[in-house]
C-alpha cells in the first residue's frame, strides 16, 4: 500500500522533491564565489520573521493533517455528491477554503491524494480537475497572509494587521474566484456520479485537531502582535511536549528552500546591471507594477518574484495583486501548480495545465486590472 504524503514525509521521503533546494545551494555557492562577503551578512539577507512565521504554520498543519479529520470530513462530504459539477465545486472550494488557513502547498496534500483515489473510484477526469483545484489554492491562499509564502513576506513588509492585509487583497481574490465558478462551470459537465463506498476508514484524532486549531488561532495572533519567537516557542514546545512525532513531518527542506530564495534573489538584485535596468524600468506603482509582477512570475515563480520586485515597487495592493495573479498561467508561475502535478503523477499533466491556466491568467489579469483602474 502506497504511504500517505505524512507518512512518506516521516519516512525522509520529499513530496514534492528536492531539485530546487539544491539549484538554489548551487547559485548561493556560486554567488559565495564570486562574489565573497562576511558569514553574518547572508545572514541578514535572509527576512527571518517571514521564515519564521512559516515555520509555525508548518508544525501546525502537520497536526492537522494527521488529526485524520479533514480527510474524514472530505470524504464523507464527497460522499453526499450527486453529480460531478457538484462534487468539482465542492474540490475546488474545499482547497480555496483550506489554502487560506493551510497555506496553498498544504491544502495540496490533504486534497490532491483523496482527489486521486476518487477519480478511480468515480471515474473522474482527474488531471481536469487536479489542475481546477491548483488553480483554487492559487486563488484562495491570496486572501490571507498567511496562505502563501509571497503573502507572509509582504505582510512582514507591509506593516498591515492581519484584517487589514484580507481587505486588502479581497478585490483581486473575488475576481480570481469568480473566474474559477465559470472554469468549473465551462469544463466539467453536470453528469450523474457513483462513488463506491469507503473500504477502510480514516482515523480521527480529535485532540490533535482542536490542539492544533488551539495553536493556530494562538499563533496568528501572535503574528499579528508581532510576538513570532514567543509564538514559535509556544507552537514547537506544546508538539514536543503533547506529541513529538508530528514535528518529524514539518517540511524542512520548504524552509531552506524559502531562505536560500531570499540570499539567492537579494543578492541577483544587487547586481550593478540588474539593479540598474530594475531601477530604470517604470515599475514603482500602479499597473505597471501590477503588470510587471505579473510578467516576473512567468520567469521565475510569484514567490521569488515577490523578493526581487519588493525593492523597486512602492505600490504594495498592486504587487500584491501582480504575483497573486502571476500565480496562473505558465506552470513555474507558483510552486503550488508543480507541488499538484507532482501529487497527480498525470503523464499528460503539463499540457493539460497550460490549456486552462494560460486562458484563466488572461482572463483574471485583465479583469483585476480594470478593477484597480476602475
Amino acid at each position: 500500500m502506497k504511504a500517505t504524503p505524512a507518512e512518506a514525509s516521516e519516512a525522509g521521503e520529499p513530496a514534492g522533491g528536492n531539485g530546487l533546494l539544491w539549484v538554489l545551494l548551487a547559485v548561493a555557492v556560486a554567488f559565495a564565489l564570486l562574489r565573497p562577503r562576511a558569514p553574518l551578512d547572508y545572514l541578514k539577507l535572509v527576512d527571518w520573521p517571514t521564515v519564521g512565521a512559516l515555520a509555525g504554520l508548518l508544525a501546525i498543519t502537520q497536526g492537522v493533517e494527521r488529526s485524520g479529520m479533514l480527510q474524514a470530513t472530505a470524504a464523507r462530504l464527497l460522499a453526499r455528491s450527486t453529480d460531478l459539477r457538484r462534487l468539482v465545486l465542492l474540490l475546488t472550494a474545499s482547497a480555496a477554503l483550506l489554502s487560506a488557513l493551510v497555506t496553498n502547498d498544504v491544502s495540496l496534500f490533504l486534497l490532491v491524494p483523496l482527489t486521486r483515489v476518487l477519480a478511480t473510484q468515480a471515474h473522474l477526469p482527474l488531471a481536469r480537475v487536479v489542475v481546477l483545484q491548483a488553480l483554487a489554492v492559487n486563488a484562495g491562499s491570496a486572501l490571507t497572509p498567511i496562505g502563501n509564502p509571497q503573502n507572509l513576506f509582504l505582510w512582514q513588509r507591509s506593516g498591515e494587521s492581519f484584517l487589514g492585509f484580507m481587505a486588502m487583497m479581497a478585490p483581486t481574490v473575488a475576481v480570481m474566484l469568480a473566474w474559477l465558478v465559470v472554469a468549473v462551470w465551462v469544463l466539467v459537465p453536470r453528469t450523474p456520479i457513483a462513488l463506491k463506498p469507503e473500504t477502510e476508514a480514516a482515523t480521527v484524532e480529535p485532540r490533535l485537531l482542536a490542539l492544533s486549531g488551539a495553536l493556530f488561532v494562538g499563533f496568528v495572533i501572535a503574528l499579528d502582535r508581532h510576538w513570532l519567537l514567543t509564538g514559535l516557542g509556544v507552537v514547537y514546545g506544546a508538539f514536543l511536549l503533547l506529541r513529538p512525532r508530528v514535528l518529524k513531518g514539518v517540511d524542512w527542506a520548504l524552509l531552506a528552500i524559502i531562505a536560500l530564495m531570499f540570499v539567492d534573489l537579494r543578492q541577483l538584485a544587487e547586481l550593478p546591471l540588474v539593479a540598474d535596468w530594475l531601477g530604470r524600468l517604470p515599475i514603482g506603482e500602479g499597473w505597471r507594477a501590477y503588470l510587471a509582477a505579473i510578467a516576473t512570475s512567468q520567469l521565475i515563480s510569484n514567490v521569488p518574484a515577490a523578493i526581487v520586485l519588493e525593492r523597486f515597487v512602492h505600490d504594495l495592493p498592486a504587487l500584491a495583486a501582480g504575483v497573486s495573479v502571476g500565480g496562473f498561467g505558465c506552470v513555474l508561475g507558483s510552486l503550488a501548480n508543480l507541488i499538484a502535478l507532482r501529487l497527480a503523477k498525470l503523464p499528460n499533466g503539463l499540457r493539460e495545465f497550460h490549456r486552462i491556466s494560460v486562458p484563466f491568467l488572461l482572463a483574471c489579469g485583465a479583469t483585476a486590472l480594470l478593477l484597480r483602474l476602475g
